[in-house]
């Protein structure tokens, strides 16, 4: 299969994680784009969605599923949503399309979190790809300094603002072998909103497309 076959793949293999009558949590990406596509197929089998971005809202808004306030909702079952990178672990770098903030929100409510990932997301030790970090903009060069303090190189992604209104610096070099500590002491930086770091809220179960099917790897 071809990377966008893959991706396809695990979006609708997550269906299978839906239960009838239930609010969906949905993430913000291509891969979760996928997703999107095939919850429309099943759009009269559940009760809503919770997004966590303006994209999805208005992609799933398009396909004609209710998208409800995170603040009008108690809790639910299932989160799905993409990764930049994921370990073994099931610890994961998220925040390339700069929606982490609210991604991170929604996963914190949900009992479930049902990563979708090709292959190529899958890594023993995370870093290769920039750690996205959401910062208030008055903070920018503030933060950049005390992230160069933890080893890493931040770049300013420029004339990029978070659904938010925040800016994102990406930080290079790192080699994450602690990341629970290290989104730790990334989100107590002042004027960090938060890091792109999911461990302490991890995926519980990751649904990895491959050329050969997509596997199922659970904690």
């Amino acid at each position: 299969m071809t990377q966008d076959e893959m991706k396809k793949a695990v979006g609708w293999a997550a269906l299978s994680y839906v239960q009838p009558g239930t609010i969906i949590g949905v993430g913000t990406g291509s891969t979760v784009n996928c997703f999107i596509d095939a919850l429309a197929s099943i759009k009269d089998q559940i009760k809503a969605a919770v997004s966590s971005s303006e994209a999805s809202t208005e992609r799933l808004k398009a396909l004609g599923i209710t998208v409800m306030d995170l603040n009008d909702v108690d809790s639910f079952d299932l989160y799905v949503d993409g990764a930049d990178e994921i370990n073994p672990q099931m610890e994961m770098i998220k925040g390339g399309g700069a929606a982490l903030t609210r991604e991170k929100i929604v996963a914190a409510v949900a009992r479930q979190f049902v990563c979708i990932v090709d292959s190529g997301k899958v890594v023993e030790t995370m870093g290769r790809f920039p750690l996205p970090v959401e910062v208030i903009p008055m903070s920018r060069e503030y933060v950049a300094r005390e992230l160069k303090k933890l080893g890493g190189n931040p770049v300013y992604r420029a004339g990029v603002l978070t659904d938010n209104g925040n800016q994102i610096l990406d930080v290079h070099g790192l080699h994450i072998s602690n990341a629970k500590q290290l989104e730790s002491q990334i989100n107590n930086i002042v004027g960090v909103v938060t890091v792109g770091l999911f461990a302490h809220r991890g995926a519980d179960v990751a649904l990895v497309g491959s050329p050969e099917g997509v596997k199922t790897v659970t904690r």
